[in-house]
């Protein structure tokens, strides 16, 4: 098999990984042209390798230790990817694009703080968690989707990941608390005068009150949307719609959310498939019309 077939088969098994796990990312991907939507799928596939070993079931120390092993093998490329597809794929994509491979240090990072069980005293504390296991992702994006300028991109990328983050802690606020994750912060709770303990499916706390903490969150996370869309016009047509796509899809379960803050406490909520696609549609005649 030639080099060319080898690289080519690489891709391909990190696309089947990107459109077998990626629930809401997929839907931007496919906006790309082939050779981003290639190496785009290469960077999930690796941060999916990441994000396995924080949520799978071994012990703490083995977690750490794979983590650690991850870590090391990013920076043996090429050396690392002789055997490894996810790899091969990644070190061709990054030798084609400025993608900051740095930034999966950040990335495990925040899983080596999830498997440690860290809790967050402030907002500050959360969100460098936010910009280690989101905005880094961000980041890395930017770099398939090189706009040439950045700096600026990169701060605007960063505040679109921690959008995207704080949404995702709300959507599993139940599913994490039954995992032993706390991620809000403890300012916070007790401004509200909450402390997310179990009870049955849901939790203990006042509904109330529980209501009001979760709407305080959507609206910060509604203020850093805000900021982080301020990416879209510096992307070109197709990475833009990709990004729209994507933060569409949070943007409007966070709003779903807002509306009635005590369902994140009866299910994981969710966009059905059809709008989710509608989002995407949208996203692309938008940027590209």
């Amino acid at each position: 098999m030639s080099a060319a077939a080898t690289v080519d088969e690489a891709y391909r098994r990190c696309e089947e990984i990107t459109g077998r796990e990626a629930r809401n990312f997929s839907y931007g991907i496919r906006l790309l042209p082939r050779h981003k939507r290639r190496a785009l799928s290469a960077v999930y596939a690796t941060a999916r390798r990441i994000d396995d070993i924080g949520d799978g079931d071994l012990p703490a120390d083995e977690k750490l230790a794979r983590l650690d092993r991850v870590r090391e093998s990013l920076r043996r490329l090429p050396e690392a990817a002789a055997d490894d597809p996810v790899l091969l794929a990644l070190h061709d994509a990054a030798r084609r694009l400025p993608i900051p491979l740095e930034a999966f240090d950040e990335l495990i990072d925040g899983c080596a703080a999830d498997v440690r069980g860290t809790t967050y005293a402030t907002i500050d504390d959360l969100l460098w968690y936010c910009r280690c296991v989101a905005g880094s992702v961000g980041r890395l994006s930017l770099g398939v989707f090189d706009t040439g300028a950045p700096g600026r991109a990169a701060q605007l990328a960063d505040a679109l990941g921690i959008a995207l983050q704080l949404t995702n802690i709300l959507r599993d606020l139940r599913e994490d608390r039954h995992n032993g994750r706390v991620y809000l912060p403890k300012d916070d709770l007790d401004r509200f005068g909450c402390n997310l303990e179990p009870d049955g499916d849901g939790f203990a706390d006042p509904p109330d009150r529980f209501s009001a903490l979760v709407r305080f969150e959507a609206e910060r996370a509604e203020r850093w949307y805000e900021t982080g869309l301020r990416l879209l016009p510096m992307l070109d047509a197709r990475s833009a719609a990709c990004t729209a796509a994507m933060a569409g899809i949070y943007h409007r379960l966070l709003a779903r959310i807002v509306s009635d803050p005590m369902a994140v406490t009866r299910t994981r909520l969710s966009l059905p498939s059809r709008a989710k696609a509608t989002v995407a549609v949208r996203a692309l005649v938008r940027r590209t019309a």
